[in-house]
């Protein structure tokens, strides 16, 4: 049984709420929702609430938990926030790239109306 499967398991055994569970560990009824549906497993601390809580050593709260799936997800979750930022970082430079062109552009535009009144004036 897989950690998710059993967090539901003991809950309802208890007779508990997610809600109601949520309160006792002081974190979200989402937060319940996202540990019971394997979205997202709880951190060092919050597991320690949950077998004080139950009454239960970590060792039978976590048994049979696929601790490679825990690391696959950390691992894919770390390159979609390096992807992120990567694309955060090229926008950043395209933004200063475009204003920039606006700066230069602008310049020309009026370099070349000097001309044209200069020209007008003169000549």
């Amino acid at each position: 049984m897989k950690f998710n499967e059993k967090l539901v398991s003991i809950r309802k055994k208890q007779g508990l709420s997610q809600e109601e569970l949520g309160m006792e560990l002081q974190v979200s009824r989402q937060t319940i929702s996202k540990w019971e549906t394997g979205q997202s497993y709880p951190d060092f601390q919050s597991l320690v609430m949950l077998s004080d809580y139950f009454g239960m050593s970590l060792d039978e709260l976590v048994k049979d938990i696929d601790v490679q799936d825990i690391r696959d997800k950390n691992l894919t979750d770390e390159k979609v926030a390096s992807i992120f930022s990567d694309v955060q970082k090229m926008k950043d430079i395209l933004e200063k790239g475009w204003r920039i062109i606006g700066y230069v552009g602008w310049g020309i535009l009026i370099y070349v109306a000097v001309c044209f009144v200069v020209k007008l004036l003169f000549f």
